[in-house]
């Protein structure tokens, strides 16, 4: 539970303010689809998605401007207002709020490559499914992670991959592979995480049979990892309450 803090109107006003802006701007932002691949061969698809990532983009730039803007009007308006909690350093890496680093691992999954037709490997065998990714996604939580980027973007509760036409789709933006995954926690236990999972070695299956690509690359403290703060919006237009 969250103690209450006092807030001023100036602050509350602000905040309320970019928030719901992001919101508007990130509606598009998918939830993940049960059981979809990721390939498809719809073309026209492809290329609205491709539309709506570059306009995600410049929306996000124009978030991250008001962002900044709202937190300057705060500091000068309301210097002496009690610290919200999400701005605690454990909080706010915990919620994507903060940018993350320390040592971890980096997981690089890949389609085959286009030399690579084994007898009886049909296309769909020769590439990374949204199942792939969510794999390894889920095996590095069980292992432990305490913050995670897929490509250039920090994974927080309202992510979700899936994919449209030939691409990998994340909160708007669209990725080819290879497709790279990182993780900040403890670099033998996440490897001892992706080794457990059943899920991931069926991926490895593949990559054994028909030459998909898959590494795995440790980050220690000297050779720590980086990963961006969030910078979409996490607020939420639907939600259920489990069965």
């Amino acid at each position: 539970m969250r103690a209450p803090r006092t807030r001023t109107a100036v602050r509350r006003t602000a905040v309320a303010g970019v928030f719901a802006l992001a919101g508007l701007l990130f509606t598009t932002s998918a939830l993940t689809s049960r059981g979809t691949d990721l390939r498809s061969d719809t073309a026209d698809l492809g290329a609205l998605v491709a539309e709506r990532s570059r306009l995600n983009e410049q929306r996000a730039a124009r978030v991250g401007d008001l962002r900044a803007e709202v937190a300057e009007l705060t500091r000068t308006a309301a210097p002496a207002v009690a610290a919200d909690p999400l701005d605690e350093p454990a909080l706010g890496i915990a919620s994507g709020a903060l940018a993350a680093t320390g040592p971890g691992v980096t997981v690089v999954l890949d389609d085959a490559p286009d030399t690579v037709r084994p007898a009886g490997a049909s296309p769909d065998d020769l590439v990374v499914h949204q199942q792939d990714v969510e794999a390894v996604v889920n095996a590095l939580w069980a292992g432990g992670a305490e913050a995670m980027s897929i490509m250039d973007q920090r994974v927080v509760s309202t992510s979700a991959v899936r994919c449209v036409g030939n691409v990998l789709v994340l909160q708007g933006r669209t990725y080819s592979p290879p497709y790279r995954v990182s993780a900040i926690g403890d670099p033998e236990a996440l490897r001892a995480a992706l080794g457990a999972s059943a899920q991931v070695a069926v991926y490895r299956q593949y990559v054994d049979a028909y030459g998909l690509g898959w590494s795995v690359e440790a980050h220690d403290e000297a050779d720590g990892l980086l990963l961006p703060a969030f910078d979409g919006s996490t607020a939420l237009d639907a939600a259920r309450v489990p069965a």
